[in-house]
């Protein structure tokens, strides 16, 4: 009985507590896409450099200030603590805010106190008109709304093919489980739920540029 015991402790129970990490792994190893392929900010948005800005080939946590910017500052705050600067130094990392024109100068004092505490280099507001955003928001498909002022305190995850990434409940958008954004309100849920989402998206990135280096490489 003694033999059976030891053997199994030597080659049974490895072999489970492997089958069992790895199953965790490969469940949290991706983070599912709530909606693939979002649009592309549009050729005529600028930043307040007046640059143009892209989505595609970027890790884009993307906003919706509203024509209040500064009623929200606390929040790109939160953000800029727990998100932004943790990873700002991924070089295909960005953060993004859409703003309705008129905002400029909001958005502008907005930038100027988060570079008193933080490279901002990564950091974009660009703008469009309200009816601009109400169109590219509702091609989001997503279950929140954008408020009356054409803002939102939830902020989402973009990968580099501008799918929109989140939690997928196991029955459906009901779920409690379901997640499609991140309140940047809740200190707490930043912290938690998105910057461990927000790992793994980069995770998965840094595993693909592994391989496909080690593809080359043979």
């Amino acid at each position: 009985m003694k033999k059976h015991l030891v053997l199994f402790s030597l080659f049974i129970l490895p072999i489970v507590a492997y089958l069992f990490f790895a199953s965790g792994v490969n469940s949290f190893i991706k983070l599912p896409v709530i909606t693939k392929t979002i649009p592309e900010i549009g050729a005529d948005w600028k930043t307040l450099e007046k640059e143009p800005l892209s989505l595609s080939n970027k890790i884009t946590i993307l906003g919706f200030t509203g024509t209040d910017l500064l009623s929200k500052k606390g929040n790109y705050f939160n953000l800029n603590q727990k998100i932004y600067d943790r990873y700002r130094e991924f070089k295909d990392f960005q953060v993004v805010f859409i703003a309705p024109i008129g905002t400029e100068e909001q958005a502008q004092l907005i930038m100027d106190k988060l570079k008193t505490i933080s490279n901002t280099s990564g950091w974009h507001f660009v703008f469009a008109s309200p009816e601009a955003i109400k169109a590219f928001y509702a091609q989001m498909k997503l279950q929140g709304k954008l408020d009356d002022k054409f803002g939102t305190t939830t902020a989402y995850i973009i990968d580099k093919n501008r799918n929109l990434r989140g939690r997928k409940g196991r029955i459906d958008k009901d779920d409690a489980e379901y997640r499609e954004g991140y309140n940047t309100t809740l200190v707490s849920e930043l912290h938690n739920e998105m910057t461990d989402d927000v790992r793994i998206i980069l995770a998965e990135y840094r595993l693909a540029l592994k391989q496909n280096n080690a593809y080359r490489q043979i």
